[in-house]
C-alpha cells in the first residue's frame, strides 16, 4: 500500500458531497438515490440558515 504525501490536499466539490449524502440516505431509506440527489439539487431547504461544511 502506498501512502500519499501529507502535502496533497483534495478539494471535495459540492456535487460530490450531494452524491455521497444521497447514496447513504438511499441505503438507509430504500429510496432511489437519483430522487434524493435531485431533491438536494433543487435547493428547497427545510433549514435555509444551515450550510454544508467545506
Amino acid at each position: 500500500m502506498t501512502r500519499r504525501p501529507k502535502s496533497v490536499i483534495r478539494k471535495v466539490s459540492l456535487n460530490q458531497i450531494r452524491r455521497s449524502v444521497a447514496s447513504s440516505s438511499a441505503i438507509e431509506t430504500g429510496e432511489s438515490s437519483k430522487l434524493i440527489e435531485a431533491r438536494l439539487k433543487a435547493r428547497k431547504r427545510r433549514f435555509p440558515d444551515l450550510l454544508l461544511a467545506r
